[in-house]
Formats: C-alpha cells, sequence, structure tokens
C-alpha cells in the first residue's frame, strides 16, 4: 500500500508538471517552471507525509495549503512576511498587490511576455493550486478520473492563449501524464476495465491463470482515450474569435468565402497598445501620400452603441474583391485620387485585423484574410494574423471641401436609422450638452465642427492619463462633467453627441500617423494605438474628425479660414506635416490648453479605459467567484465521489491474519447491500444473511455466478456471525464487483445513471453526521447535567 501511495503521488506530481508545460509559451523566460517543479514537489511530499501518518483527510489537505501558502510567502513576499515564512496581513496584501500586478502584465504585453514578478507568482502559485487538486484527487481521495480536469483546465488556458503551431505537442504532454495516473489507480480497477476492452481469453476461462496483465489493458485504455481527445474536436464547431486578438485566431467561418464576424471589444486591446511601456515599432510605412499627418491605419469600425460601449455589429464576410466597390456615399463630385501605401507589420504583432488606410480600393496580401463589406475590412481566418506581414494597400484619399460637407443632402433613411440609434439609457445630459454646443449651427457639418472645436479648443477638455471614469450609462455624462480623458472618451462622447443630433456616426479603431523616418518611412509604435470618429455625409461618405487634443491631426476640411486665426492653438492638433519630415523625431507640445502639466503627456493608465476601469471586478472578487463556482460543481458531485471512496475502502486491501477476516467480510456484504439499494433493493434489517441475500437475487433478477457469487457473501457473514472459527474469506471483492456488475445490467439506463451520480446509499452520511451530533450531546449533558439540549425524535 505505502508504495503504491508513493507510486501514485510521484506520477500526480509529474503529470501536472507535463500539463504545466503547455504555459510555456506565454513567457519569455522558463525559470519559473523549475520553481514550480521544486515547490509542487515539497507539496506532494507533504501530502505523502501526511498520508503516512496517516492523518485524517482534511487535515492531510489543510497541511498541504498551509505548507504552500508558506512556499509561495518565502519565494515572493518574504520581506512581509514574519520571520520570512509566516504570512500575516501585510504578505497577504503584497500578495494581492503582485496578483494585481500581475493581470496588468498580462494585459500589457504581447506572447511571449517578459517574466516579471506579478505573472511568475500567477503561473507558480496557478501551478501548486492545480498541482494540489490533482494530488487531493488522485492520491488522498484515490479517484484518478477526476483528477483529469484541473489538468484539463491547466492545458485549456495555455492552448487558449498560444498559436505557436506546435499546441499539440503540449496535449500530448497532458495525455501522457494523466495517462499514468490512470495506469496508475490500481490492479483490480485496470483488470475489470482489461477484461471490458479485451473480453475473455481465447481457448481459456476467464478464471484460467495467465490472462493479460492489467498494465497492457491500461495502455489499451490510453490508446482509446487519447485518439477519442484527438479526433472528436475535429468534429466540434471552432470557437476562434477576437478583434485585436494578440494570439492571431481565426474568425471566419470555413474555407469558403461566407460567414460572419461576431468580434470581441477592440477597446481592451486598444488600451493595453496605450499603456505598454515598452513603445516599441508595430508598423513601417511607406507612401504615396503627399501629408503623411493624414495618415491613419483603421483596422475596424465599431458602430454598435449598447449604452455602456461602442462595439463592432455582427457582420457577413466575403472572399477578398479583386477591387474592392467604391465606399458608401462617395459622389462624383469630390476630389480624391489613389494613392499607395506600404506596411510592414512586425514579427510579434499578431492580430487578425488587417490594418489599412480608409477607403481601400484594393489589397495585395498573402495568407488566408476574408473582405467585411460594411467596414470595407480585412479579417483573418483559420488563424491567419498580421505577424511578420509585408502588404501593399490602394486607398482613396479624399479631398472634400468645407462646402461639399455643409451642403449635403439627408442620409438615405436605412443608414440613419442605423446610425443615429442611441438607448434610452443614456444620460439626457449628452443630448442637452450637443445641442447647447452647437446652437446656431446651420448645416450637419457646422455641428459637427462645433462638437470637434468644442473638445479641442473652447470647452477647457484636458488630455488626462490618470482620470478614472466608470464603464455603464453614466460614464459619457461623467466625463462630460469632469472634462478629463484621453482618445476613448472624447470619440464615445462625440458620435454619441453627433447620434443625438440625428448625425450618423460611428466610430474607428487603429493607428494614428506616426513618426516620419529619414529613410522617408514612417514608424507607428504601440502608442499611436487611437479611437476617433467617423461621421457619414451623403456625397462624401464616412468622414473622419478629430475631437481628441494633442493627438492625431485635425482633417484640413474642418479648419475655416486658417490664415485669418493666426498662430496654431498649441492645444490643437497638428494640420499637416512638414513638406520634408526631419530625420529627427518631434518635440511634444504640453496635453493641456495652458501648458501647465506637460506630465499629462504619458501613455494611457489602464483605469481610463471607459469599457475595463476601476469599476470592474477585482482580483480578489474573481477569485471568491471561481471558489464559489466550484464549490457549486462540487456539491452535486459529492454523493458519488463519496460511495467511490467507501468502495474503494471497503474492497482495498486489508490485513491477511485471521482477526482480520470479520472485517474484511462484512466491509463486503456492506457494500454489496449499498450497491443494492442504489440500484433500488432497499436494505431490510430484518432478514438473515441468507434471507437478504435470495432477495437481492430475487429482486434483481441475477442467476448464474452472479447468484452464487451474492450466496457466497451471505455465507461468509454467517459464518462471521455465528461460527466459532471463520474459515478464510477468499474472492470477496471479485464476488461483490461480479454481483455489482449483475444488478448494473439488469437496471434501466435511467438506474444506472441514478446509482452512480445519486445513489441512495449516500444518505448513510447523514446517518453517521446525525450519530456524531448525539454522541456529541451526551458527552456535553454528561459533564454538564443542567444543560437540556433537544433530543432526536424518531417517528
Amino acid at each position: 500500500m505505502i508504495s503504491s501511495l508513493a507510486r501514485l503521488t510521484v506520477r500526480a506530481w509529474a503529470a501536472t508538471l507535463l500539463a504545466a508545460c503547455a504555459l510555456l509559451p506565454l513567457v519569455e523566460s522558463t525559470v519559473w517552471i523549475l520553481q514550480a517543479a521544486l515547490l509542487l514537489g515539497v507539496q506532494a511530499g507533504v501530502g505523502a507525509a501526511a498520508r503516512r501518518v496517516p492523518l485524517a483527510r482534511p487535515l492531510t489537505v489543510a497541511a498541504q495549503v498551509v505548507v504552500t501558502l508558506m512556499l509561495l510567502t518565502l519565494l515572493f513576499a518574504r520581506e512581509h512576511a514574519v520571520a520570512g515564512l509566516i504570512p500575516g496581513p501585510d504578505a497577504l496584501r503584497f500578495f494581492g498587490q503582485l496578483l494585481e500586478q500581475g493581470g496588468q502584465d498580462v494585459n500589457r504585453y504581447a506572447i511571449p511576455a517578459p517574466l516579471s514578478d506579478g505573472i511568475r507568482l500567477m503561473l507558480v502559485g496557478g501551478v501548486l493550486v492545480i498541482g494540489l487538486l490533482v494530488d487531493v484527487l488522485a492520491v488522498t481521495f484515490r479517484s484518478a478520473a477526476p483528477a483529469g480536469l484541473p489538468l484539463l483546465a491547466l492545458y485549456s488556458v495555455a492552448a487558449g492563449l498560444t498559436d505557436n503551431g506546435i499546441e499539440w505537442l503540449w496535449f500530448l504532454l497532458a495525455a501522457a501524464g494523466y495517462l499514468m495516473l490512470l495506469l496508475a489507480e490500481g490492479r483490480d480497477r485496470l483488470s475489470q476495465w482489461g477484461r471490458v476492452f479485451a473480453g475473455p481469453p481465447r481457448g481459456r476461462s476467464r478464471e484460467t491463470p495467465g490472462a493479460p496483465a492489467p498494465a497492457r489493458f491500461g495502455h489499451r485504455i490510453g490508446a482509446v482515450a487519447l485518439g477519442i481527445a484527438l479526433v472528436v474536436p475535429l468534429a466540434l464547431p471552432a470557437m476562434d474569435g477576437g478583434l485585436l486578438d494578440p494570439n492571431g485566431r481565426g474568425v471566419g467561418a470555413g474555407v469558403g468565402g461566407g460567414g460572419t464576424i461576431s468580434a470581441v471589444n477592440p477597446l481592451v486591446s486598444l488600451r493595453d497598445s496605450l499603456n505598454n511601456d515598452d513603445d516599441r515599432a508595430v508598423f513601417s510605412v511607406r507612401t504615396e501620400m503627399e501629408n503623411t499627418s493624414d495618415l491613419y491605419l483603421r483596422i475596424v469600425s465599431l458602430d454598435d452603441f449598447d449604452g455602456t460601449t461602442w462595439k463592432p455589429s455582427k457582420r457577413a464576410i466575403t472572399q477578398v474583391p479583386e477591387g474592392f466597390p467604391a465606399p458608401p456615399g462617395l459622389g462624383p463630385d469630390v476630389e480624391f485620387s489613389e494613392v499607395g501605401t506600404s506596411v510592414s507589420v512586425a514579427k510579434w504583432y499578431g492580430q487578425t485585423w488587417l490594418p489599412m488606410p480608409y477607403p481601400p480600393s484594393r489589397v495585395s496580401v498573402q495568407g488566408d484574410w476574408r473582405y467585411e463589406p460594411v467596414g470595407m475590412t480585412l479579417v483573418g481566418d483559420h488563424g491567419q494574423s498580421t505577424r511578420g506581414l509585408t502588404y501593399e494597400v490602394r486607398s482613396l484619399d479624399v479631398r472634400p471641401t468645407a462646402e461639399q460637407l455643409a451642403n449635403a443632402p439627408e442620409a438615405p433613411a436605412d443608414l440613419l436609422r442605423e446610425y443615429t440609434d442611441l438607448p434610452d439609457s443614456l444620460p439626457s445630459v449628452v443630448a442637452e450638452t450637443a445641442r447647447d454646443v452647437t446652437d446656431g449651427a446651420k448645416s450637419d457639418y457646422d455641428r459637427a465642427v462645433m462638437l470637434q472645436d468644442w473638445f479641442t479648443l473652447s470647452g477647457d477638455f484636458q488630455y488626462d492619463t490618470d482620470v478614472e471614469v466608470g464603464s455603464g450609462s453614466q460614464a459619457i455624462a461623467r466625463f462630460l462633467e469632469n472634462k478629463r480623458g484621453f482618445c476613448v472618451h472624447y470619440s464615445f462622447a462625440m458620435a454619441s453627441m453627433a447620434r443625438s443630433l440625428g448625425i450618423p456616426a460611428r466610430i474607428a479603431v487603429g493607428f494614428a500617423p506616426g513618426t516620419p523616418q529619414a529613410d522617408g518611412t514612417v514608424s507607428v509604435a504601440m502608442r499611436d494605438a487611437h479611437a476617433w470618429p467617423e461621421l457619414y455625409f451623403e456625397g462624401v461618405g464616412w468622414t473622419r474628425f478629430e475631437p481628441t487634443p494633442t493627438r492625431g491631426s485635425t482633417p484640413d476640411y474642418t479648419v475655416q479660414d486658417v490664415e485669418d486665426n493666426g498662430p496654431v492653438d498649441p492645444a490643437r492638433p497638428s494640420q499637416a506635416a512638414p513638406a520634408d519630415p526631419s530625420a529627427q523625431p518631434s518635440q511634444s507640445t504640453d496635453c493641456r490648453a495652458d501648458g501647465s502639466d506637460p506630465g499629462s503627456c504619458e501613455s494611457e493608465s489602464p483605469q481610463a479605459a471607459l469599457p475595463a476601469d476601476g469599476d470592474g471586478p477585482k482580483w480578489h472578487v474573481v477569485l471568491l467567484w471561481a471558489l464559489a463556482g466550484l464549490l457549486v460543481t462540487a456539491l452535486p458531485l459529492s454523493p458519488m465521489l463519496w460511495r467511490t471512496r467507501m468502495r474503494a475502502l471497503r474492497l482495498g486491501g486489508r490485513g491477511r491474519t485471521e482477526g482480520d477476516v470479520a472485517p474484511r467480510v462484512l466491509a463486503a456484504w456492506e457494500e454489496l447491500t449499498d450497491t443494492a439499494w442504489d440500484h433500488g433493493i432497499v436494505p431490510d434489517e430484518s432478514l438473515t444473511p441468507r434471507g437478504a441475500a435470495d432477495r437481492i437475487v430475487r429482486t434483481g433478477g441475477l442467476e448464474g455466478e452472479a447468484a452464487a457469487s451474492v450466496r457466497r457473501l451471505a455465507g461468509a457473514v454467517e459464518q462471521v456471525l455465528y461460527a466459532p472459527r471463520p474459515g478464510p474469506a477468499v474472492g470477496l471483492a471479485q464476488d461483490v464487483r461480479r454481483a455489482s456488475g449483475a444488478l448494473r445490467d439488469s437496471a434501466s439506463r435511467a438506474g444506472r445513471l441514478r446509482a452512480v451520480l445519486m445513489p441512495r446509499s449516500a444518505v448513510r452520511v447523514v446517518w453517521a453526521m446525525s450519530d456524531r451530533w448525539m454522541s456529541l450531546r451526551d458527552r456535553v449533558v454528561a459533564l454538564r447535567p443542567d444543560w437540556h439540549l433537544p433530543t432526536r425524535q424518531r417517528g
């Protein structure tokens, strides 16, 4: 028994470590896996020592939890702990800060991420939690099959985040660890499984010596399980998706040209890009466009506003056409020219939407891409991403005049209805402010320009990276009141206010113009990620506006009488790039209109993002919800787990001395009667063992060897109860399993399922708790006779 437990402990440790290898591609350094292996070994050793004592199972688990927490404290928070080892309030508070930092780092960095302390705690701590669950299930409770669930969770997290082409290797490692647990679970159980798969040996009876070894059948079981796990996912629908997903997972609908996309909100990824401390170059762009300050690389448009945030609608996708159709709304009287742009993407930047100048007219790109006609965007299919791509885009440089925009006719009714829709939950102050700001305007164009100027010039707005604006229907109202925010806030507010005035509006997400280089290219970095509103004018189409101070460039068609306005306001975005770009990076200007706080030009903080801010759930809330979900999941399975444990104890190895005969026989008989009870044969304590056996045989419809096994067990019980010296008991476990199998075969499918998931004999747990309460009550009454405790009434 000791060697068996030790072997199972080692295999549980190895299985967890093999599954943890799937996390290796997520970070640049691999030193954390060595730390996790060492700590996991100590945790498993504590469990083995506690079981050797032996301690009760709850105490064994508690000892492992305490030692695990002390190990994490020693590794990560010894400066904040008592004696460098015992975690106190300061250490727990530090753990919370470290986990919060790790969550921010996960959002901030692309894969593979640097191994910060926060990420290292999440990796090592997560592996230790999974290892503890595996050890408890597979070793402490001797149930290897359920131990596959935490291993699957560990593998799934890694597989869902990485896309490096070798996921099959991590799957094989995790599967190998799980199969090791199954093979070590016990010779008896494997023997039973082996007979199911192999049948009786040819030319021999089932009892004939020389049957195939259990390990041989365990390998067959493993092969079948592994084959099923590899084949079944091929028949399941793909669950890829994500707009700015850095993993580059596909979003299309198969190899054909049709399908739909229903993408996630990209603003979280926009926030991550803006908050990246490592302002790495994302694109190197070479363009024929004369004014590179108008070179916005647009990724996707957000046109669905639900009152909480803007998000992209579900759209149909098709094959990429050779030449794109004319953009919606563009008339023949508007001046435009076709320009070419070459984009080279960094190898580390992988997302599934192709950044392009708007509106594109032709794209030359390698890979599996699909076309979304409404937004005129390209989306990768079946794992296609932008990593390391170089592609050519032909686009239209549309140059409308202020007069053309001011005289634009009303938009079509269907477009007007879709793009001016606002939820009822939007505060009335948004529309009221829009009307006040645009009072006296004569056209939608005048209203749009007045809104833009109000945000950038006359409204006293400040570009602030530390602002905390919550999500929800009141977020825009709070922004209009506080007048502090960054590009997401400005674009959200202007688009909502434009819709309230009857102007079709949506939000574009992508990259603002980058920095011109000496070789004629433009370098676009992570902090150039941007969001801006697009307003629709019939005859011109979707038209860019720039309400965010100090970001991007103000379009020429929104600047009236530039020559009469005097010097350019330093708080206003630049009008155009110089004709001859300088090789030196441009000097930044003060982000506030009065120049009082140059420090506000820093990158956006994650708290400033509208859909993911301080109002969101904290890590401890998520942890509590996860524990609650685990509890809700475990409670329905507790009867099944209890029966599995009791069956293993009753039929497991016991002493072989003469004094052990009675406990072995009575335990086997109790297991048989409980199994019959689970299948609907309620035990009758008034019957003799022989009478109870006849009742089980008759009610359960048992015949042949199964019936003989029940009667042999009854005879052994009678000898234990009545014989002066009971004879040796041989083959008890085999008799119980044979009779149990026959009862299971004779039951209906619903009866078999109930016997497994909701066994009736599990009520013995309630009886045992009641008996312990009565025993405790009797002891208390014996100590204090003057106490009067309620007694249990039997009816």
